[in-house]
């Protein structure tokens, strides 16, 4: 499984950024995907994750409400709609993936690379 983020970039607090996890490989549709975010000087944070199937997600605390994860598994792709973004959302977004169910997944065995989002104030 290969993963590829992208969508990130630069928007004002308050306003909205679609994340994009494009997978390959003929296995991804069977993988949960999970975003996770590291911010400068700060440890990796779970962000939202959703099964294999899509019936099921999970948020970390801090986006609940705010975010919205989704896939589309004929595409092979997993989204992150991140709406009234604030500043302390500026990190680095990672796009991850795992064979084993269970949400939040305690571990990935495949990652992205990551997608910048800066929020200013």
């Amino acid at each position: 499984v290969q993963l590829q983020a992208s969508g990130g970039g630069l928007v004002q607090a308050g306003g909205s950024l679609r994340l994009s996890c494009a997978g390959s490989g003929r296995t991804f549709s069977s993988h949960a995907v999970g975003w996770l975010r590291q911010a400068p000087g700060k440890e990796r944070e779970f962000v939202a994750a959703i099964s294999w199937s899509g019936d099921s997600t999970k948020y970390g605390e801090s986006v609940q409400g705010r975010f919205a994860i989704s896939r589309d598994n004929a595409r092979k792709v997993v989204f992150l709609q991140m709406n009234n973004l604030k500043p302390d959302d500026t990190a680095v977004y990672y796009c991850a993936a795992t064979k084993y169910a269970g949400l939040p997944p305690v571990g990935y065995e495949y990652w992205g690379q990551g997608t910048l989002v800066t929020v200013s104030s």
